[in-house]
């Protein structure tokens, strides 16, 4: 967009990586064949983010509901997660900060482990922070920020009356980050599926028809135009 460095722009944009399947589909393709464009989609929108100057991104990759897929699409999506963790050194070059978003465990030893080093790797790194959401779920993370409180409490860390918003934020998986400013879905989906719900309390949603594989900067771009026009009152007047 001609006018990106103006005018009102979110500091975290969400996006909700849905269609792949469908946009196979429609192709006579192999449902595996959609996730596969969809990450080069990924790939391609999250360097434009850092490009105009969004400061936090997080992209849903995997939810917790997720693993009830049918297999070869589970086996082909955990494939091109560790595709993606091999290369995420380029990354490294270009001061991105790297998060990944959920229970790391069910991934395998190995590519927890690689997470974790990922992470640690680009802690310090400020250009951009790219968030990846996998085995990721809105409640989940919200029962996790809750175990912690009541094992803070159990352990006299903590008393009740300490238990307020800003301490269940800061013990969920995006602790330290800021809410969500612009929600994108493309797909024609008009739900968040259990996608950062703390955290998108008052997100802004921009609901589009294309599917994600097809998903371009242009579009951003129109999503951008359409949240510097809408006025976020938080609640006032």
């Amino acid at each position: 967009m001609s006018d990106k460095n103006s005018g009102n722009m979110p500091v975290h944009i969400g996006f909700i990586m849905d269609g792949n399947g469908r946009w196979a589909v429609k192709r006579g393709l192999p449902r595996k064949m959609g996730h596969r464009e969809g990450a080069q989609t990924f790939r391609k929108i999250a360097r434009y983010c850092k490009k105009i100057g969004i400061r936090y991104v997080t992209f849903y990759a995997f939810s917790t509901e997720n693993w009830k897929r049918p297999q070869d699409e589970v086996d082909e999506l955990m494939r091109l997660f560790n595709e993606y963790l091999d290369e995420v050194e380029e990354y490294a070059g270009e001061n991105t900060r790297l998060v990944f978003l959920g229970d790391k465990s069910a991934f395998g030893r190995d590519m927890a482990q690689k997470m974790i080093d990922m992470e640690k790797k680009s802690a310090d790194f400020d250009g951009m922070t790219l968030m990846l959401a996998m085995n990721y779920g809105g409640r989940d993370d919200i029962v996790h920020s809750v175990k912690k409180i009541a094992e803070m409490v159990s352990d006299k860390e903590i008393g009740l009356t300490d238990i307020n918003e800003s301490l269940v934020s800061s013990l969920l998986y995006t602790g330290g980050m800021p809410d969500v400013d612009l929600l994108i879905r493309p797909s024609g989906e008009k739900r968040i599926s259990n996608f950062l719900i703390w955290q998108s309390a008052y997100a802004e949603y921009y609901f589009t028809d294309t599917l994600w594989p097809d998903f371009s900067t242009k579009e951003l771009d129109k999503a951008l135009k359409d949240y510097s026009s809408r006025s976020r009152r938080f609640g006032g007047v």
